[in-house]
């Protein structure tokens, strides 16, 4: 095998496959990323797995000798990431150890950028795993666009909670016209409804699928480095795995076994209480007093003025001080004191994408709901913390 691609090429779709190379590899060759380079097409492609998580992306290259191998995947990232920019040589012939380099027993790829020489001993790729593929299943047609903002308004809302694990992931709904991404920790809900724009889309096709946030993220980076956001993404699904292909990309993962909770069962559909909020200035009077809040509740108190058409936020932390900021809203209903965990009250907000937003609410126990005025179809529901007295 032998090729020449640019060490910015390289060095960028290594960082993207190796982030599914696991840290404790159960297989030797799991600690690898393997190479395979097409003479034909003048692609090669990069493939990393740890047998959950799958992700193989492919550049353009000058391939002079098609093949395939296996490198050590965390070494050849430190090394290309660190090399000038310019084109580097990759060879594994035994030919090109040089007078100067030890003689070594098993496979070498020689890398030659323009400043020097690096080897690093290889296997072959014939030990690395095939990644899953699905077969006789007609793929569903995403835009890159909808998957992107559904994964923006939905992801950082799942658990971290291992034991919990079907709400370690985002729970997609495909129905005919529309895309469903749905995220709960038991703590605060995010819903994000996309349209389907699908050209193919039939009335059969529907699907509801939980996959790893772990899984989700990569390709949500994935994604945002490819060119064309109004780019094509397919959606392959079979018991236990899915499979994401755009362009020369592919990530495939396995699927997260449980029934996922009727969350659409926890949103309210009538409201005491309204307010519309400037969604950046919400936010930033929040990040400002959180400096304040106590680190072992982390609660922000939320006092809604109606006759003065204002909210107040206030912080208080016992051995710090306290803190406390107030903004205008457009109020109806009666007034109130509700609390939050101000964390999830700053994520929700930094995901809503619209610059006003609707707050809804019952009393200071029951679910509070975050709407967008205008843009995205979105719903973030938290909920409250008891005030202690």
């Amino acid at each position: 095998m032998k090729l020449v691609c640019t060490q910015s090429d390289l060095s960028t779709h290594l960082s993207l496959t190796s982030r599914a190379v696991p840290s404790r590899p159960t297989h030797p060759v799991l600690a690898n990323v393997l190479l395979q380079a097409d003479a034909e097409s003048n692609q090669v492609s990069l493939t990393a797995f740890d047998l959950s998580l799958g992700i193989r992306t492919s550049f353009s290259a000058e391939v002079l000798q098609p093949g395939a191998i296996a490198l050590p995947a965390k070494l050849l990232n430190d090394i290309v990431s660190r090399l000038p920019e310019g084109e580097i040589t990759l060879d594994d012939e035994s030919s090109s150890t040089g007078e100067n380099l030890p003689d070594y027993s098993g496979l070498i790829v020689t890398l030659t950028p323009k400043s020097g020489r690096y080897q690093v001993r290889a296997m072959g790729g014939e030990e690395f795993p095939e990644l899953p593929v699905i077969e006789n299943t007609q793929p569903m047609q995403f835009s890159a666009t909808t998957l992107i903002e559904g994964l923006r308004g939905s992801l950082f809302a799942t658990s971290a909670d291992e034991t919990k694990q079907v709400l370690t992931g985002v729970h997609l709904t495909v129905k005919q016209d529309t895309l469903e991404f749905a995220a709960t920790d038991g703590h605060r809900l995010a819903v994000v409804e996309t349209t389907n724009e699908s050209p193919d889309a039939s009335s059969e096709d529907s699907l509801e699928v939980t996959v790893p946030a772990r899984a989700l993220r990569e390709l949500e980076r994935m994604l945002a480095h490819s060119s064309e956001s109004e780019e094509s993404v397919a959606l392959y699904f079979d018991q236990g795995q899915v499979v994401f292909e755009w362009q020369h990309q592919r990530l495939t993962s396995r699927t997260l076994e449980g029934q996922y909770p009727a969350y659409h069962l926890l949103i309210p559909k009538q409201f005491q209480r309204e307010l519309t909020l400037e969604r950046k200035q919400l936010l930033s009077s929040l990040e400002r007093i959180a400096v304040l809040a106590d680190q072992k509740n982390n609660l922000v108190k939320v006092s809604v003025n109606g006759d003065a058409q204002e909210i107040t936020l206030s912080v208080e932390s016992q051995d710090v001080g306290s803190a406390m900021e107030s903004m205008p809203a457009q109020i109806s209903g009666e007034d109130i004191d509700i609390a939050f965990n101000i964390k999830y009250l700053m994520e929700g907000l930094k995901a809503l994408p619209a610059s006003e937003i609707l707050m809804q609410m019952n009393t200071n126990l029951t679910p509070v709901i975050f709407t967008p005025l205008g843009g995205l179809k979105m719903t973030y529901l938290a909920m409250p913390v008891q005030l202690r007295n």
